[in-house]
């Protein structure tokens, strides 16, 4: 029998285990390949298979879907990859591949948390001047552009590879790391760098959450960037839930041969 193929839009720690998880779970049933945007330099080890790379869009997606006939689609890319994830809803409309998001649980307020919210961060850029003058960034790469107006700011920025090019900040210093962090790394960073205001997404997961926790345990404010809408469409926040979503498809396939 010819093992069904699942294609995993990844670059997130949840993506990486669902890859394991579904080998590991229906073997040589399934063949998995993850996609990456290509936007870490060295992405930790995925299982199946890897591609790297754009599709162009919804339509090259669905190209890539019947080429590779692909038969089921999970979206467990970054809560802020709006782009791609509106690719991935209507691609699998258009081929009528089933497709599911692993959605990353959001993180709870806790009431002695100071969050600031924001609906852009556009609008955290504009806000950061106003609340403090040695600002830990850690919204992304591709986010800082944002912040290059802010003046009096000295921005310490975490980035996972080394910069390519000069940051636009005028007064910066990078730091680099992967998660998951501990608390007492995330304190030990906002102390050493003298930190008097957090920005970053609403991103949730824990890999990160420690920073929160510290900010709160410091008493610093938060400018937290507000998740932009989730497409439509069946979502789970475990991979054990896409696991057995996946496992239902199963179930239906052999009823559907079988009959």
């Amino acid at each position: 029998m010819t093992p069904r193929h699942l294609l995993i839009l990844g670059g997130t720690g949840e993506a990486a285990r669902l890859a394991r998880g579904a080998l590991a779970r229906f073997g040589d049933r399934m063949a998995v390949t993850t996609a990456l945007a290509g936007r870490t330099r060295r992405p930790g080890p995925i299982a199946g298979q890897v591609r790297i790379g754009g599709f162009g869009g919804a339509a090259g997606l669905a190209l890539y879907l019947i080429e590779r006939e692909i038969d089921c689609l999970i979206d467990a890319t970054h809560p802020f990859a709006a782009v791609i994830s509106r690719a991935a809803r209507l691609a699998a409309e258009r081929t009528e591949v089933p497709r599911l998001l692993l959605r990353r649980p959001p993180w709870r307020r806790h009431p002695l948390d100071r969050w600031i919210e924001v609906d852009s961060v556009e609008g955290a850029a504009r806000l950061v001047g106003q609340v403090g003058r040695r600002a830990w960034l850690t919204v992304g790469a591709g986010a800082l552009a944002a912040f290059a107006p802010a003046a009096g700011v000295h921005f310490v920025v975490r980035l996972i590879d080394p910069p390519r090019e000069d940051l636009p900040l005028r007064l910066h210093e990078v730091v680099l790391g992967r998660g998951p962090f501990s608390l007492a790394e995330e304190r030990r960073l906002i102390q050493r760098c003298a930190i008097d205001v957090l920005v970053c997404k609403a991103s949730g997961g824990a890999a990160t959450e420690a920073k929160l926790i510290a900010a709160r345990e410091l008493n610093l404010p938060v400018i937290m960037v507000r998740r932009p809408p989730p497409e439509p469409g069946r979502a789970v926040e475990t991979v054990e839930a896409a696991l057995d979503w996946l496992a239902g498809l199963e179930d239906l396939a052999q009823a559907k041969r079988m009959s």
